[in-house]
């Protein structure tokens, strides 16, 4: 198995240096293009690094689209996900189990909106009940996976991505302190 630096540095519209996303390990950054031998055959692979999980990875040049790498969202992409962390919360009536598959299917799309439904559908304000130790996890991942990517594209740290997507689930329909509840916590000071 020997291991060759390419030369150029564009294949199939991915360039050295640039980010984009894996869809089960979300943002990462292509910090090579080799050729290896594997098996007799010629490989060229996609070195990615992804510093948050202390992980690189080789993805076949071939399979790369087809297994749903891809470039990082464009800005107005982004402003349309996080308009859906707004929107009112859709937990379907199936057990546990099965919500929980969908929910980690989406997660691992590498599709931004998906993720962001997951991100609402999970999210629970501090005057809600708590999460079961499953969901928090669920809606752990996917605030990360969400974040990393609007930090990438808006060039901003990873706790300011964090919070800017908390900001717009709190914009959402009974989410946060309502008026009535700020009144009564007045009334009850005074």
């Amino acid at each position: 198995m020997t291991t060759q630096q390419k030369k150029s540095s564009t294949r199939h519209g991915f360039k050295i240096g640039e980010s984009i996303v894996y869809p089960a390990h979300g943002v990462g950054q292509i910090v090579a293009i080799e050729e290896q031998v594997v098996a007799g055959m010629s490989l060229e692979l996609f070195v990615i690094d992804f510093d948050k999980d202390k992980m690189r990875l080789k993805v076949p040049v071939a399979k790369a689209v087809s297994i749903g790498m891809r470039k990082l969202s464009e800005t107005d992409f982004v402003e349309r996900a996080l308009k859906v962390v707004q929107g009112k919360a859709r937990v379907k009536r199936t057990m546990w189990s099965r919500r929980a598959q969908e929910y980690d299917a989406k997660i691992n799309s590498g599709d931004l909106i998906a993720i962001a439904e997951v991100v609402r559908d999970l999210y629970r304000a501090e005057n809600q009940p708590e999460q079961s130790y499953s969901e928090r996890q669920l809606y752990e991942a996917a605030l990360d996976r969400m974040a990393r990517e609007i930090a990438a594209v808006n060039k901003m740290s990873g706790t300011e991505a964090v919070r800017l997507v908390e900001a717009n689930l709190a914009k959402g329909p009974k989410r946060g302190k309502t008026v009535d509840e700020d009144e009564t916590q007045e009334e009850e000071a005074a």
